[in-house]
């Protein structure tokens, strides 16, 4: 089934990092390509012409846009190992509920921690921590979003989780502080090995952090 996989993608994407997760989750074999997004390729302006954005998974020539809907398709297209969403519809709809919290909340609230300055900044800072609050509240004393097993919702926000130094440093705050469950949920997903080859270094992504502050002239 896996036959031809691609994945157009650019290393610090909290997106693109959910497409790698669950293929990985799955043990799906795929090419992964790297885009430079100042100068995109042709493939990638071809494959999703109406956004041209990454991630992009090509699947036999064929291409599947959004993140979350790419896990739900890789969920349902390699169903054999490792379910990703709740078998129970009610669950189902439920952790779709929560990652699409997830993307119409963070995106905005995490830019405005670390590429503002002053009062913009500070007000994205209670946006960001009330943000990760709900979330640490959806879940509980659970190990994991959907209960005891990893999951959408996991996937969905784990890779936030490599740009938290990052938000910490540029933000001056603690993330651990506000929100010590969210942390240990994060360092018990860090474990499982689709997770840690995923995520790349959060170093470096802070370095690519600074960067971008540069670039938007807050530095």
């Amino acid at each position: 089934m896996a036959k031809e996989v691609i994945l157009l993608d650019f290393w610090p994407s909290m997106y693109g990092m959910r497409t790698r997760i669950a293929l990985r989750e799955k043990g799906v074999e795929f090419e992964y390509r790297d885009e430079n997004l100042r100068e995109k390729s042709p493939l990638l302006l071809q494959m999703n012409p109406v956004h041209k954005k990454i991630p992009v998974l090509i699947h036999n020539g064929k291409p599947v846009c959004e993140s979350s809907i790419q896990v739900q398709y890789i969920d349902e297209v390699w169903p054999h190992k490792n379910p990703i969403l709740p078998s129970d519809p009610y669950q189902r709809a439920q952790a779709r509920f929560w990652v699409d919290y997830i993307d119409k909340k963070m995106y905005e609230a995490q830019r405005k921690v670390y590429a503002t300055k002053g009062e913009e900044q500070e007000t994205g800072k209670k946006e960001f921590i009330e943000i990760l609050k709900t979330l640490e509240s959806e879940l509980g004393d659970k190990p994991y979003f959907g209960g005891d097993n990893f999951g959408y919702v996991d996937i969905g926000l784990i890779g936030f989780y490599t740009w938290f130094p990052g938000y910490e440093k540029f933000g001056n705050f603690s993330i651990e502080a506000e929100c010590p469950k969210l942390i240990a949920w994060a360092k018990r997903c860090m474990q499982r090995e689709s997770v840690a080859q995923s995520l790349p270094d959060s170093e470096k992504v802070t370095e690519f952090m600074a960067m971008l502050r540069k670039r938007f002239g807050v530095e």
